[in-house]
């Protein structure tokens, strides 16, 4: 998701790319509520760290205790800033549809609010 609205807000004004400890399979939940922004993640497939073609960074923005070890680790002898911004994992809600989907919703506004922050002169785009 972060990628996403990141690439929304800056179109082509920077390249940012994401992966993940582990690559995974297309999330319908996020693709969902990205959906209700406007943003299309159904052709996104998560992959992971090892994936990546370019290894010339100048931020890698961490979203988890593990990734956030990763990123450190990735990092080590390279001039690259690392940030850590916890968040919640909402593929752990539980409850009805629509209350995995807040869950979802949380971290999409909570992402989208930390990127316009770290990014201010991305886009004034409101969620």
């Amino acid at each position: 998701m972060a990628e996403a609205i990141l690439k929304h807000l800056a179109g082509s004004r920077i390249y940012v790319d994401s992966a993940g400890v582990r690559a995974g399979e297309p999330d319908p939940f996020a693709a969902a509520v990205m959906d209700e922004i406007g943003i299309d993640l159904s052709r996104h497939m998560p992959k992971s760290l090892a994936a990546l073609k370019d290894g010339s960074f100048d931020l890698i923005v961490s979203l988890s205790p593990e990734a956030h070890h990763k990123a450190l680790q990735l990092a080590q002898g390279f001039a690259v800033d690392v940030e850590y911004w916890p968040t919640p994992d909402p593929s752990l809600a539980e409850g009805s549809r629509e209350q995995i989907l807040d869950a979802y919703r949380g971290l999409r506004d909570m992402l989208f609010r930390k990127i316009k922050q770290r990014f201010p002169l991305m886009g004034a785009a409101d969620v």
